[in-house]
Order: structure tokens, then C-alpha cells, then sequence
């Protein structure tokens, strides 16, 4: 009987930081476009006309709504986590069959997912928005039309989540930088037709919008659920056609709970974790109710904040959405110097984006703010450029903090990232900021709650990757093995 030697997967054995840069630098500049989109959309939300100075209440409105989508995101990004390392490690260890079935039972989780989020759609959504902010009707009845929307129409948003993780798990990461693309640039495009009306003055006066359906904040809704709908189908299109390391199929199909429990051991962590910034982003919305007449001006200056600091996290999380396949391989090949390696260049490029984030902020806030139609005179203005100054302290430790993350989650470790993000954003953030917001002053300080929280983080972070490195990581082989079949 012959032996030869299995061909290898472009993640054992292409050179470190090329395999980083190759895999994760489609998904950086895809979510770039998304970042671009973030800011878009509600840019031209903010140019929807009201009485009143600073930024439109709708811009507070989609703030709010942000709760929610953003745990729609987490319940699909956290399930895709789960799918995405046991399929690369499936594949790292030459299991084709079980990388099939864990493909089928992901893309049966979504759709799981999305029959919670159409309920929450229906009936939940006045209610919730009643409880963020509880001095502006306006505010209240922007978001739940938005919001309801968004929900109700989220089929294409959790089928496109999961597509693309099946996608990033083989290294196919440009396949997954078109779909998202593709989704981005119609909501772009779609944005401003759907939102405003013909006329509306745009970054004061310098341009004049020439035409426009003028739905407002429903059209803002609209154009985000078509782009996602697309994404989707160009996605299960182009990973049916050339992904061809995962074979995607229902015929027969039946879940399989040992797969589903094994993905979300691993998933759930990180479902917790995106979950949990939308318990923060809500517990601050609360403490804002306590400034009365600046609630809506402080929900505004939140909503802004977390479109333009897209910028800068998109690109880490596209980053670590490279690093998790790569690491999650190497695990199953055994190849600890590869492991080692990755993480530091990506910690590197991580730390990288942060600090150009963190200057923007110091040194432009004035005009970050002016992008979402806040005058200088307005309450958002000076609210915000203290917002940003201060809570853009905490970059460069939050980019140290991601990176780590995406090892625990590639070694099935997610609880630690979970400890850390609890630790963070509910026993730290929220409880200071509540008390900061009692200070004398107040609205200004409560932004410090911020660069604490993110410095204890970092502490824990480093504690628990040195507990991971001395109990596994340290114990693989530095080459890996050499993995054989016979050739019969």
C-alpha cells in the first residue's frame, strides 16, 4: 500500500503574515463598506426636517433601534462563531463530513433565529422604544416604525450572517467581502432616494437633493432590509457555486443537537458577549432619561458616536474574523509557532487601527459631529466632542482586548471572552457611569465610564490568555503533524 500526503489547506502552511493580510483584508474592506454605510444612513436621516437644532430626533431613533438590531447581530455573529471554528477544525483534521453537517445545521440555527426576531418585529417594538426614551414622543413613534421594519424583514440579515462565516471557515474571505459589499452599496445608493425629499438642502446648503421618495425613516428601514435580502442571495448563490470546501446541503436533512450543542459551546460566549453591549447601550439610554430636555440631545450623540467609531472597530473585527480560521486550523494541525505568530501581527495591525482612531478623535470632533447635521451652537455639539475626545482613550486597549478574543474563540474558549465582556460593559461601565452622571457634571463626565472599563478589561484579558497559553497553547508541537491516508 502507497502513502501520500494529504494537500494542505492555504492556513497550515502559506507564510504567516501573507495568509493574515490575504484572508482578512477582503473582510476589512467590506466592513469598511459597512462602516460607510453606517455613517450614510444616518447622515441622511439627520437631514430629515424637524423644528428644533442639532441633529433630527429620528438620529436618537435609530440609536435606540440599535439595541435591538445589534442583538439580532450578536445571536447571528455568535452562532456563525460557533460554525466557523468547528468547521475550520474539521477541516484542519481532514473531516469533510462532519464540516457538511455543521454547515446545514448552521444555516437551520438562522432560520431559527429569525422566526424570534419576526415575533420581537410584531409585537415588542413600541414598548421597547417607550421605555429608551420616555420625554419625546417623536423619538418614540421614529423608532418603532423603523425598528419594526428592520425586524420584520431580517430573513436576508440572519441567512447573510451565517453564509458568510461559511465562507470566511474555508479561507474564502473575498467571496464573503462581495456579498457583504454587494448588500452595503445598494443600501447606499437606496438611502437617500428613499429617505428625503426632492429639495432637501444637504451639508448646509452646498447641495440640494434632486429627487427623493421622502419616506423618512421608513424608507431608511426599506433601503437596509433590500440590501440585506440581496446579500444574502448573492451569497448562497457564489458559496454554492465556488466554495468548494463546504458542500451545503438539506436533502435529508435533520438536526443534528450534538453538532447544534458543540456550536453553541463555543457560540453562545459570543452571543453573551454581542448581548451584552446591547444591555449597555440600553442602560445608558436609561441613565439619559434622568437629563430631561437633553435626553434626546445625549441619544443622539450616542447613536453618532457608534456610526463613526465603525470605522475604526470594523476593521479590527474584520481583522480578528481572519484570525479565528487561521488559528482554529493550526489548533487541529497542532502548529503552535503559526498560532503564536498570527496573533502577534494581528495584534499589531489591531493596535494599529486604534491609535488612527483615537487621533481622528482628539483633533477632529468638531467635524465628525458636522457630518450628521449638528450646528455649532446645537447641545449635541458640545456634548459630543466631549464624548469622543474621552471614550476614544479606551482604542488602543480595546484593539489589544478584540485580538485576544479572537483566540479564545478559535481555541473554544469564548467563556473567557465572555467574562471579560461582562466584567466590562455591566460590573464596570454601566455602574460607573451611573454614578459619574450623578456628579456635578454629569452628562459631561459620564463618558469616562468608557476608558475605566476598557482598562480593567485588558487586565483580565492578558490573565486569562496566560492561563489558555500554559494549560494548551504551550503544550503543541511547534511543526504540527504530518496527517496521512492510504492510498488503497
Amino acid at each position: 500500500m502507497a502513502e501520500k500526503i494529504v494537500k494542505e489547506n492555504k492556513m497550515g502552511t502559506m507564510p504567516v503574515t501573507r495568509l493574515l493580510l490575504t484572508m482578512s483584508l477582503p473582510m476589512i474592506a467590506s466592513m469598511l463598506v459597512q462602516a460607510f454605510y453606517n455613517v450614510v444612513d444616518t447622515m441622511f436621516v439627520s437631514y430629515i426636517p424637524y423644528e428644533g437644532e442639532g441633529a433630527s430626533p429620528a438620529v436618537a431613533a435609530l440609536s435606540i433601534a440599535f439595541i435591538v438590531q445589534n442583538l439580532q447581530i450578536a445571536v447571528g455573529v455568535g452562532t456563525g462563531v460557533g460554525v466557523n471554528a468547528l468547521i475550520s477544525r474539521n477541516l484542519g483534521m481532514k473531516d469533510q463530513k462532519t464540516a457538511n453537517a455543521i454547515a446545514a445545521n448552521g444555516m437551520f440555527l438562522a432560520a431559527c433565529s429569525y422566526i424570534f426576531f419576526l415575533l420581537l418585529g410584531i409585537f415588542a417594538v413600541k414598548p421597547f422604544m417607550q421605555l429608551m426614551n420616555q420625554s419625546d414622543a417623536a423619538v418614540v413613534e421614529a423608532g418603532t416604525t423603523y425598528l419594526s421594519i428592520c425586524l420584520i424583514f431580517s430573513f436576508g440579515s440572519c441567512a447573510q450572517l451565517m453564509i458568510e462565516k461559511l465562507m470566511q471557515s474555508t479561507g474564502r474571505t473575498m467571496l464573503s467581502m462581495y456579498t457583504q459589499g454587494l448588500g452595503a452599496i445598494i443600501n447606499i445608493v437606496l438611502d437617500p432616494i428613499f429617505i428625503l425629499e426632492p429639495g432637501t438642502p444637504l451639508f448646509d446648503g452646498a447641495f440640494v437633493m434632486p429627487f427623493g421618495l421622502g419616506m423618512g425613516v421608513a424608507g431608511a428601514a426599506i433601503a437596509t432590509v433590500i440590501g440585506q435580502i440581496a446579500s444574502a442571495i448573492f451569497g448562497i448563490i457564489i458559496n454554492h457555486k465556488l466554495n468548494h470546501d463546504v458542500h451545503l446541503t438539506f436533502r435529508g436533512f435533520k438536526p443534528d443537537w450534538r453538532l447544534i450543542k458543540e456550536i453553541y459551546v463555543i457560540g453562545i460566549p459570543s452571543i453573551i458577549m454581542g448581548s451584552i453591549g446591547s444591555v449597555m447601550t440600553g442602560g445608558l439610554n436609561l441613565i439619559f432619561n434622568g437629563f430631561g430636555a437633553l435626553t434626546t440631545a445625549a441619544q443622539n450623540v450616542m447613536g453618532i458616536y457608534f456610526k463613526l467609531q465603525s470605522f475604526v472597530f470594523m476593521p479590527v473585527f474584520g481583522l480578528n474574523n481572519g484570525l479565528i480560521p487561521i488559528v482554529g486550523y493550526n489548533y487541529g494541525a497542532q502548529k503552535r509557532k503559526r498560532i503564536v505568530r498570527v496573533a502577534i501581527v494581528s495584534c499589531a495591525i489591531a493596535v494599529g487601527f486604534m491609535t488612527l482612531g483615537l487621533v481622528l478623535m482628539q483633533l477632529i470632533p468638531a467635524q465628525m459631529l458636522g457630518i450628521f447635521n449638528v450646528s455649532e451652537g446645537a447641545p449635541e455639539m458640545r456634548i459630543g466632542v466631549q464624548a469622543l475626545r474621552t471614550i476614544s482613550l479606551s482604542f488602543i486597549f480595546a484593539g489589544v482586548s478584540i485580538t485576544i478574543g479572537g483566540v479564545f474563540s478559535a481555541f473554544g474558549k469564548s467563556l473567557f471572552s465572555m467574562f471579560v465582556s461582562i466584567a466590562r460593559q455591566l460590573v464596570v461601565l454601566l455602574p460607573v457611569a451611573f454614578l459619574l452622571a450623578q456628579t456635578a457634571d454629569g452628562l459631561m463626565a459620564i463618558w469616562w465610564a468608557f476608558p475605566i472599563a476598557e482598562l480593567m478589561s485588558i487586565v483580565m484579558s492578558v490573565v486569562f490568555l496566560l492561563i489558555l497559553w500554559h494549560k494548551t497553547i504551550k503544550k503543541l508541537p511547534d511543526d504540527g503533524v504530518v496527517v496521512r491516508v492510504e492510498d488503497m
